[in-house]
């Protein structure tokens, strides 16, 4: 049985992306098949259609995503805990672009009957990323004062909030430009920064006494991971997750020694495969969030998953505040 999707055949611009036609899953006994209401677009989705995750060797096509929001249709036979019509969010490894994805049951998540359709279908890998990057990596605690780059977008943002109800005392956030400083003032940032206008250093140390922060979630890399290591406590931890900037960053490792700083990598993609079991914690936090409305993501655009390709455009030329939702 066939189904639609949106792939590519080669890896480029925005251009690349189609509507094509696949074969649709079948769940194995441990798998849950479910039927696709929506996507959330993120920055990963971009970095696959140019094809940095994958090999000479790929086999086309290639559907993005990460994540997905909808409902059960099916589950293999040694599934438990899922029923069909449930309503879940899914991490599935073969792309999300598409009307159905199968993944092993321990990678989908119920969600609550009070979580409406654009947060669900929004909050997955953001939400859960953030929550394990600031408690897991970062071991965020009360009293913390926090620094995030690209503040008014959809990782910001749920950083931002989470770190809140953590307990952080503070949230400073980098922005691109003047329009997305209101976006990120909104979500809750306390101090926003204008990228390329203003030195980062200077105001970070003015926002803070001249103390530095404890944490930075650093998705620039680059000469943003080495200035921000200036602002950085002792004994503070950088998380680095991205590299959107371009470029990366050498470490100075007598640096770190010497200070007790801690700078560590973060990839959902990693612990989707490799301890799966993070994301179920994660969960229950988020929800529990998400139901007491202290996580509420904002939403850029609402769009049809056959306008992908725009999506992706509007997203690269940095005209994004908030998340991009794809209805399938």
């Amino acid at each position: 049985m066939k189904m639609k999707a949106m792939g590519l055949f080669e890896f480029g611009g925005p251009e690349v992306l189609k509507e094509i036609t696949i074969e649709k899953p079948a769940p194995m006994e441990k798998e849950v098949l479910v039927k696709v209401l929506g996507t959330s677009l993120n920055y990963a989705d971009i970095k696959t259609r140019k094809g940095a995750f994958f090999a000479a060797s790929t086999v086309f096509p290639v559907v993005p995503g990460l994540d997905a929001f909808g409902t059960v249709e099916e589950t293999g036979d040694k599934v438990k805990d899922f029923q069909k019509g449930d309503r879940v969010i899914v991490f599935p490894k073969s792309g999300s672009y598409q009307e159905y994805v199968k993944e092993d049951e321990s990678l989908v998540f119920k969600v609550p009957d009070s979580v409406a359709f654009e947060q669900a279908v929004a909050s997955p890998l953001v939400t859960f990323a953030s929550y394990m990057m600031l408690e897991s990596f970062a071991h965020v605690k009360e009293g913390d004062t926090i620094f995030v780059h690209s503040a008014s977008g959809g990782m910001g943002n749920s950083i931002t909030q989470i770190a809140k109800a953590m307990g952080a005392k503070k949230v400073i956030g980098l922005v691109g430009d003047k329009a997305k400083k209101e976006t990120a003032l909104k979500i809750g940032v306390d101090a926003v920064i204008i990228d390329k206008e203003e030195d980062f250093v200077k105001r970070i140390m003015e926002e803070t006494d001249n103390e530095g922060v404890d944490v930075i979630l650093d998705s620039l890399g680059g000469e943003y991971t080495k200035r921000g290591l200036e602002v950085l406590k002792n004994y503070g931890h950088l998380v680095a997750f991205g590299s959107t900037s371009g470029s990366f960053s050498e470490v100075d490792t007598s640096k770190l020694y010497a200070t007790c700083k801690t700078v560590s990598g973060f990839s959902s993609v990693t612990i989707r495969n490799t301890k799966p079991e993070m994301f179920k914690e994660a969960s229950r936090k988020i929800f529990k969030l998400m139901e007491d409305k202290k996580l509420i993501l904002e939403i850029s655009k609402i769009m049809d998953l056959s306008e992908a390709p725009t999506a992706h455009r509007l997203m690269e030329e940095g005209k994004v505040k908030g998340k991009i939702v794809l209805k399938v």
